[in-house]
């Protein structure tokens, strides 16, 4: 089940720069700054009330925020829904026509396991499920 829009994903060039300014925007710094290997990105996280905004920036000089970034800019980059099980929404998704790009789910940033649905099946949208771990 889709609980609630978990956070926000923004894509950005500089983190630190980016930080600065969302932190005079928002009033408040980050709770928590995080690298995610696996992704190839650096995170930081900012507290919005019960929802968050994720600024995304790469630690590679190739993968998908790399090549977000290239294609289109910064900006946001992805909608993370929360779910109670990623496995049973996978499944409960799959058969109604949405494509995931992976077909297994992983760890991402600030423990969660995470799995992506494919913009073409989503209007162009990127959604990243998320269940806490």
């Amino acid at each position: 089940m889709i609980n609630k829009i978990e956070h926000i994903g923004v894509a950005v060039n500089d983190l630190n720069l980016s930080e600065k300014l969302f932190e005079k925007l928002l009033g408040k710094k980050p709770y928590k700054k995080e690298i995610v290997d696996s992704e190839g990105v650096v995170t930081s996280f900012f507290k919005l009330q019960n929802q968050k905004l994720e600024l995304i920036s790469a630690n590679k000089k190739s993968g998908v925020i790399t090549s977000f970034i290239k294609k289109r800019g910064e900006g946001v980059h992805h909608i993370a829904l929360h779910v109670d099980s990623i496995e049973k929404e996978m499944a409960r998704l799959e058969p109604l026509g949405f494509e995931f790009i992976s077909k297994t789910p992983q760890k991402g940033a600030d423990n969660k396991m995470i799995v992506f649905i494919h913009p073409k099946t989503t209007n162009g949208v990127l959604i990243e499920l998320c269940e806490d771990i």
